[in-house]
């Protein structure tokens, strides 16, 4: 059931997450902006009215004006066409043929079908000069070509007609496919000039005689037929295509531009724009657009469940979870509240302007927050999520959320390198500074004018100092209701004036002086290896505070006093041994220590074996023929390591405890003992689960190396001063090795928790 509650516990919180980010996606689609009031043209505004959003309003007048405009200059078709010329030419030779067919009794008769055809009559005169053959080709081979020619240039029924039309018009040559913008219409010739200019070339080019000119022209003039002709069908469509590729006239309202002011007289463009704003205010709810940021909010947060190593997926755990929850509708929420009070405030305060007091929402302060328990990507991912959030609830656009974004992420870094609660408060400064830079920067980007710049610069150190407050109040909160371990907490509880750290010094000196120098090994390796330093550091001074319950039954505590173990059997010596992990868990949680550092205490030996009893219980049992000892009996009950931090704690534990018992410890001996130490450890599968490499304990064995090095160091020897008796004086206490007991040749400890771990000479009887 234990393990099933675990693991049910994240979706737990990941249920509450996604839900929040639902709620806050139905709250963007409420309206929180009033109503435009629309006033009718001639009206008297009874209150200001503001644009709250840039947009386009097409002036319909103007844009009717701009397409009568365009269609009285667009220049009409005209068909060019060369049936004017072949026509000419076979009624000129059908009166050819009705001339040259007529008889003397006939005559008249041919004369009158002539006319017929020519739809003019001719006279005497010119009839009998047509009829002769010389004439006729003269016709033929000068004057129809000439006249073919002139009607393929574009001949008009009356010129007149073309005034009207001042943009020129278009020639359209149907057996080219061709177009040609004719501009200069006084070079458009009509029937009646192509006439005059029939008689010039009769007179000039050809020479002939008044008679004949006569005769020619009674002939022609009537068979003379306009070429170009205005078509209106292709005309009309010309001008309905430009119509459409025609862009309306708009206005162009800025946001936060004055439509109109309270006791203005409402002119037809003002209504036009009040009617349009109105048009654009959504309704109450929007269905739609919480949908597009539930889905966008979904795949930000995604970002969160990316390993930054490699991994696609990596655990969100409950309390990330239901934090990042609070966040969202905390921030989110705030943004909205503001978003909806900005009108209102707008309004009674002159120097407010629209969409500026949402500069004030503190980002920074949620930024500040995860910077405490998140990791560097998380907090980009979180960041991200809330600034598109609160952007959303705002209803602005690229430009707040790069400005919530780099206010989040700001914070984040600051926070992230302060040490303590005083580094926080001294944060203020800089990130002021940096939110400054990025409204700056997002004011240049919109390219705005100078104005509200003052009041935006004021909401925006309100924003700073509103981001420490949400630091400082929401940090210890998440660490009270969500069991986060800072820092700031964990600098607390490393204090030397913690009650228990106390009654470990007074209870138990050697033990404590043991935490100490565990805790420095610890925390070197910590940070050759990437992991918490800070956390390893204090999880190892109070890794065996579970020994103040009985201190005289560890060995550094006996102060030379009988090992009470000689006279316990082996079982109940492993028993008191093991109780120390259960009883250090029982004190942590009762000092109210912090859950990760819990987490330490119970893993620090894993579920190592205490080779020491167990051998002696397997000596006694040979020798009085029982059954044989069960290994189980005497190995602690873990967990074993499942962090790096914890891993090097039982490492550092054992190689301390175990360096005591070196004799003559070289630098030499000592590598040659963390190596032993940690490859002992290793092959007994007590760091499967620590998520330590091989290169990790090839790091921490070279810290461990060197800080043992600095244990053992050796000193000089110091010259004896005579006595007055001429006897050698006795050394300065501490002055050399020989004045005490080497150091590595201490008795071995009784915390048998190294044993299992230790070379075999180290494993003697406890003294």
């Amino acid at each position: 059931m234990r393990g099933m509650s675990q693991s049910a516990a994240p979706h737990v919180g990941l249920l509450i997450f996604v839900l929040s980010l639902a709620s806050m996606s139905l709250l963007v689609g409420l309206r929180h902006t009033p109503g435009v009031k629309v006033f009718a043209e001639g009206e008297i505004a009874s209150q200001d009215v503001m644009a709250s959003q840039d947009m386009l309003v097409e002036d319909r007048n103007s844009t009717l004006e701009k397409i009568r405009r365009i269609a009285e200059n667009q220049p009409p078709i005209f068909d060019l066409t060369a049936e004017a010329a072949t026509r000419l030419t076979a009624r000129v030779d059908a009166v050819f043929a009705v001339l040259n067919n007529a008889t003397m009794d006939t005559m008249e008769d041919a004369r009158w079908q002539a006319a017929e055809l020519v739809n003019r009559e001719l006279s005497r005169t010119s009839f009998h000069l047509l009829r002769d053959a010389e004439l006729q080709e003269v016709i033929r081979n000068d004057v129809e070509p000439w006249l073919a020619r002139k009607l393929a240039e574009g001949v008009v029924l009356d010129a007149r007609m073309l005034e009207k039309f001042r943009s020129g018009i278009l020639v359209r040559d149907g057996a080219l496919g061709a177009e040609v913008l004719r501009s200069d219409l006084s070079q458009v010739r009509d029937v009646a000039g192509l006439s005059r200019e029939l008689e010039q070339f009769l007179r000039r080019d050809l020479n002939k005689s008044l008679r004949v000119r006569s005769a020619i022209s009674e002939l022609v003039e009537p068979l003379i037929t306009p070429s170009l002709s205005i078509n209106p069908e292709a005309t009309r469509d010309r001008i309905d295509n430009v119509m459409k590729s025609l862009e309306p006239v708009y206005y162009h309202i800025r946001k936060g531009e004055m439509v109109v002011r309270q006791g203005q007289r409402v002119g037809p463009q003002e209504q036009l724009k009040l009617q349009a704003l109105y048009a654009q205010v959504p309704e109450t709810f929007d269905p739609l657009r919480p949908l597009g940021v539930f889905l966008v909010s979904m795949l930000f947060a995604g970002g969160m469940i990316v390993s930054p190593k490699g991994r696609f997926f990596r655990a969100v755990s409950n309390r990330d979870a239901l934090l990042m929850a609070g966040l969202v509708v905390l921030f989110a929420g705030g943004t909205k509240l503001l978003a909806a009070i900005e009108a209102p405030l707008s309004e009674r305060l002159e120097f407010l302007d629209s969409d500026l007091l949402v500069l004030m929402a503190p980002l920074a302060g949620a930024g500040g927050v995860m910077a405490l328990y998140f990791s560097a990507a998380s907090c980009v991912s979180a960041s991200i999520l809330l600034a598109f959030l609160c952007a959303q609830m705002a209803g602005g656009g690229l430009e707040l959320f790069c400005f919530y974004f780099l206010a989040s992420i700001s914070a984040t870094l600051l926070i992230k390198h302060t040490e303590t609660r005083t580094e926080v408060l001294r944060s203020v400064l800089p990130l002021t500074g940096l939110l400054l830079l990025g409204l700056f920067g997002v004011h240049l980007l919109k390219f705005q004018a100078a104005t509200g710049l003052w009041a935006a610069v004021s909401l925006v150190v309100v924003h700073g100092l509103l981001a420490l407050l949400c630091v400082l109040a929401l940090g210890p909160i998440a660490e009270m209701l969500l069991g986060y371990t800072s820092r700031f907490r964990l600098l607390e509880q490393m204090s030397l004036e913690q009650p228990l750290l106390q009654e470990l010094m007074v209870t138990s000196p050697g033990t404590y002086h043991h935490s100490l120098i565990v805790g420095n090994m610890v925390e070197a390796a910590a940070r050759a290896t990437g992991a918490n330093p800070l956390l390893a550091k204090v999880a190892a001074l109070y890794h065996d505070v579970g020994k103040i319950k009985n201190p005289q039954y560890f060995i550094e505590n006996q102060m030379g006093c009988r090992n009470k173990h000689d006279k316990l059997a082996p079982s109940m010596s492993a028993l008191i041994l093991v109780s120390h992990v259960k009883k250090g868990v029982e004190l942590a949680r009762k000092h109210n220590l912090s859950p990760e550092i819990i987490d330490i205490l119970e893993q620090h030996h894993g579920t190592s074996l205490i080779r020491f009893f167990y051998a002696k219980a397997q000596e006694q049992a040979e020798a009085k023929g029982g059954e044989p000892v069960s290994e189980g009996d005497y190995r602690y009950p873990g967990p074993k390591p499942q962090t790096k931090e914890a891993g090097l704690v039982l490492l550092a534990d054992a190689i301390e405890a175990s360096s005591r018992t070196l004799v003559d410890p070289t630098p030499g001996r000592i590598k040659a003992h963390v190596d032993h130490i940690i490859r002992s450890i290793f092959t007994d599968g007590q760091l499967d689960d620590s998520e330590l490499t091989l290169k990790d304990l090839t790091q921490a064995s070279a810290c461990f190396v060197r800080i043992l090095n600095g244990i053992f160091h050796t000193r000089i020897e110091y010259p004896e001063a005579p006595r007055k008796d001429g006897a050698k004086a006795c050394p300065p206490a501490g002055a050399h090795p020989s004045a005490a007991p080497p150091l590595g040749r201490a008795t071995p400890r009784a915390d048998e928790e190294r044993d299992p771990l230790l070379p075999e000479h180290v494993n003697g009887p406890l003294q």
